[in-house]
């Protein structure tokens, strides 16, 4: 991949999330939240050519625990979600590789959307309010 590839896969998975949270945060109320969607591409890379949208994602594991300490006088949490091997429409259960990704799980599944939802749901609710700096893999075991 040349550096302006790179360029461009930067821009939209580390770019767009410290512009989103610059943006946000002189709106937000203490006590807020801010919570990144990552990959579990960030703790383990099985395959080739995922080199870049790895290393891209894994730029927002130091933006959210330098926000978490830039935004915790105030009472905001950060915190980062890694979703695994997840039905989507970029990501079918039923694709071609789908049998290797739920192989690699330790569920022996895809996740669905809610799976992801209820922790993004807990950082963002009272549970939450103790939790900021983390990372969390929602990924059926796939980084086990």
């Amino acid at each position: 991949m040349t550096v302006t590839e790179f360029d461009r896969t930067l821009a939209v998975h580390a770019r767009a999330a410290f512009f989103s949270a610059q943006a946000a945060v002189p709106h937000m109320r203490d006590g807020g939240r801010i919570i990144s969607i990552g990959t579990c591409l960030v703790e383990r890379v099985p395959a080739a050519g995922m080199t870049l949208f790895a290393m891209s994602k894994s730029a927002l594991v130091g933006l959210t625990k330098g926000l978490a300490r830039d935004l915790g006088g105030r009472g905001i949490t950060v915190n980062l979600v890694h979703p695994g091997p997840v039905d989507t429409v970029t990501n079918p259960a039923d694709s071609p590789p789908a049998a290797g990704n739920r192989a690699a799980t330790a569920l022996g599944r895809y996740g669905t959307g809610a799976d992801v939802a209820a922790t993004v749901a807990h950082l963002a609710g009272e549970g939450g309010r103790w939790i900021t700096g983390a990372q969390f893999a929602v990924d059926g075991g796939y980084t086990a």
